[in-house]
């Protein structure tokens, strides 16, 4: 046998419950087939093949099960058999998969194969496990949910059931982990992107979220904000073809290396294979190549927010977080090597003063250094990895070293935050990159009066929009700050006399751009306000009788619904765009 593994603590205990799941179910149906119980972050899972298809009532059934068995503390006996009557073992059992393991085990080499017995329940396992199942804490432990799932993740195998699980080393953990696990279940933005008619998927267009009015409102207001936040004064925007000749992809590198991941097709009439644009940096090699530049004009900022297209697997797809159509805050800065660093501060600078105002904590920062196989010369990457580093410790952030993992035409760093339920998000990014524009033949002139080529920035401190809309959906539980509230300020008059005036007061708000919807519904108020409650709308306005008479508003915060408040309209005027601008999170 190879020498094993050393394996962490939890993940020994979480792979000796999936054993203790696979008992239970074993006790529960005749005729199991077992597959594969793997331990996994948090928790375990199990394949089986069964006579009949399980529902969610069945997981208290073999949680019960399973309780039993961790009472009745059966060790856990290894053994090492030799392989030829272990498959024999199995296959009398009717265990196919087992004999399919055992076959891919003799295939590679090995004479023994190791067995796990606890009760009267034995598997091929190479282990470890726990000393006994009573070692298993009784009540930090829960079954979440069922699945389908391939046998050996192939499609043209037979399809398993596969029990998820979850379990920890004592009760409060696990308590703690489902509180966290329900409130993420509450935010999913999937969920609340439907509810608060956000966007929606269709499967005329997989991969390729259909934002409504309100998730476009969102949409746009992030997108202004890029054009002042994110790239700023000292940005050329521009607007390149998504459809690029594969000439470009050629010369890029990218039809060698990505072209899997880019729609293409061949155009008939003019004898082209196409690449629709997975992302911008070549075809800004062309834009910056069109004119003759001077070091004078460098750093030169050239910056883009146009939907690009990626071929994602159908199984990765994920409401706005992992998309096949996409747009990002894409810039790329054409600079000498000495305005390395000082570029790169100025976004680092950035990127903590922009997270800040959507209150996402900077958790951890990566710089990614020379890998394996690399372009260009040692010397070129040492001087850039060091402008990183100097940059990074000049913005003061603390940062790890990711060895050999930059990219091959540079290093990089990358940038992952902390929502506010704790979970960590990789978003900016920011790439060095030395081959580009010498592929591109792309150069500016020196103060020496001689051609040389610039090094190139690549930088998206957001990244895909959508991706980065779905976090915040989740980080504020749908309930937006005041500047991106889709519906900003709902009027909701008392009865239906009093419509002409609320529509008076929505007339003197729309002057102001603030995004408004009146209901003027034959529902009470009660329910009025109860509506409005649910679609997370920052303000309401009240309107009846003295406010109609006085030219007044009466003013209910979504914040706090006690400190409703009459005021003139010039009042609420002043306050709500004094709260725009300012950006309160």
């Amino acid at each position: 046998m190879k020498n094993q593994k050393k394996v962490a603590q939890p993940a020994i205990m979480r792979h000796s419950i999936s054993h203790i799941l696979a008992a239970a179910v074993m006790e529960m149906f005749s005729g199991v087939k077992f597959g594969i119980g793997p331990a996994i972050e948090n928790g375990f899972y199990y394949d089986f093949e069964l006579p009949r298809t399980l529902i969610p009532e069945d997981l208290p059934l073999l949680e019960e099960k399973m309780r039993a068995i961790i009472k009745a503390n059966f060790p856990f006996e290894k053994q090492i058999i030799p392989i030829a009557e272990a498959r024999k073992k199995f296959e009398q059992l009717g265990q196919n998969f087992k004999v399919e393991l055992i076959d891919d085990l003799r295939k590679a080499g090995e004479k023994n194969v190791l067995v796990y017995k606890s009760g009267n329940f034995f598997d091929l396992c190479s282990g470890p496990h726990l000393e006994s199942t009573g070692e298993v804490s009784i009540d930090a432990f829960k079954l979440t949910k069922i699945s389908g799932a391939y046998w050996r993740g192939d499609e043209k195998k037979s399809q398993l059931q596969r029990i998820y699980g979850v379990a920890f080393a004592n009760k409060k953990d696990l308590k703690e982990y489902l509180k966290v696990t329900e409130e993420a279940e509450r935010r999913d933005h999937r969920k609340l992107g439907k509810e608060l008619n956000l966007f929606m998927s269709h499967s005329m267009a997989p991969g390729m979220p259909f934002f409504l009015p309100k998730g476009m409102a969102i949409l746009k207001e992030l997108i202004d904000f890029v054009r002042v936040e994110s790239y700023g004064v000292g940005y050329h925007e521009v607007r390149t073809p998504q459809l690029l000749n594969a000439e470009l992809w050629k010369t890029s590198g990218h039809w060698e290396h990505y072209k899997n991941d880019m729609f293409h097709f061949h155009h008939a009439d003019d004898n082209l294979d196409i690449g629709v644009k997975p992302m911008n940096c070549p075809a800004h090699m062309l834009v910056f190549k069109r004119d003759l530049y001077s070091y004078r004009d460098l750093p030169y900022r050239i910056a883009e927010t146009t939907t690009l297209y990626r071929n994602e697997l159908s199984g990765t797809l994920s409401g706005l977080t992992r998309v096949r159509s996409l747009s990002q805050d894409d810039s790329h800065i054409f600079c000498t090597r000495k305005q390395i660093q000082e570029e790169i501060t100025i976004l680092l600078n950035k990127i903590k003063r922009i997270y800040q105002i959507f209150k996402l904590e900077i958790n951890q920062v990566h710089l990614s250094t020379r890998p394996e196989s690399f372009m260009g010369e040692e010397s070129d990457w040492n001087e850039a990895e060091q402008a990183l580093k100097d940059s990074l410790k000049k913005a003061k952030l603390d940062f790890k070293i990711n060895k050999g993992d930059g990219a091959f035409y540079g290093p990089k760093i990358d940038v992952k935050v902390k929502d506010a339920l704790g979970r960590q998000w990789q978003l900016a990014t920011i790439q060095l990159d030395f081959q580009l524009p010498s592929r591109f033949k792309v150069s500016y002139v020196n103060e020496k009066g001689e051609n040389e080529t610039p090094v190139v920035i690549h930088r998206a401190l957001l990244g895909s929009m959508e991706r980065f809309l779905g976090i915040l959906i989740e980080h504020y539980a749908g309930v937006f700050p005041l500047w991106l509230a889709p519906v900003q300020v709902k009027i909701l008059p008392v009865s239906e006399k009093f419509g002409d005036y609320a529509r008076e007061v929505k007339e003197v708000l729309l002057k102001n751009n603030i995004r408004i919807e009146m209901d003027d519904s034959n529902e009470s108020l009660g329910k009025k306000i109860r509506l409005a409650e649910k679609e997370k709308v920052p303000y309401m306005l009240i309107v009846g009788e003295k406010e109609r008479k006085e030219k007044l508003v009466a003013v209910r915060p979504r914040e706090n619904k006690q400190k409703q408040k009459v005021m003139s309209m010039n009042e609420f005027e002043k306050k709500i765009m004094a709260e725009i601008e300012e950006k309160k999170g």
